[in-house]
Order: C-alpha cells, then structure tokens, then sequence
C-alpha cells in the first residue's frame, strides 16, 4: 500500500467538497503484463472546488511506483485539466491515471 495526501475523510474534515474515483487496477492493460490475476485498487480525492487531487492511495503490488505521481499532482496542486495532457505510458500499471481521470469527468476538465 502507498499513499500521499489526505483521506476523503481528513478532506472533509478541513471543509473541501470532494469527489472519490475509485478503479481496480487488474483492468488496466498493464496490470496482465504484470502478472496473471493482478489484483489492486487505486483512488483519487479530488478537491472539487479547485479541481485538483488532495489524495490517493494504490493497493497492490508494487504500487510505490505509482504514488510519485500523486506526491507531483498534490505538491503542485496540478489542475485537472492539465492532468489530462500527462499521458501515461502504455501498457504499463500506470494507465491507471487515465482511468481515474476518465472516472472524475472530462466535462471537470
């Protein structure tokens, strides 16, 4: 497990209106070429207000590789909208961005 940031319930607690993008990181493309039955979970808090992610956690195997990213995003209160244009490398774990991105809205972008 890796994760940076605040909690969706520490979020609320300090008063941010938040969203929770949750994914299953076996779905992404990367994950078979990981291991056969990869299993994990990912999930951004999103600060709605600003649009920009206040939180994330990774579960799975070698997730710690995956939270450098977060760290980047909520240490530079990266916006959604630029987040967009950070594509991430296929096919690898890492897609997973993508698909939390996908999962909070392109209309938020």
């Amino acid at each position: 497990m890796a994760s940076v940031g605040l909690t969706a319930a520490a979020a609320r607690e300090a008063g941010k209106t938040v969203k929770v993008v949750d994914y299953d990181l076996g779905w992404v493309a990367g994950a078979s070429l990981y291991e056969d039955g990869f299993e994990g979970q990912a999930r951004l808090v999103i600060d709605t207000d600003r649009d920009v992610v206040v939180g994330a956690t990774f579960v799975g195997p070698e997730v710690a590789e995956l939270v450098h990213a977060a760290t980047t995003a909520i240490v530079g209160e990266v916006p959604i909208a630029r987040l967009w244009h950070a594509v991430p490398s296929y096919p690898t774990v890492s897609e997973v961005w993508l698909r939390l991105l996908e999962g909070y809205g392109r209309d938020s972008a």
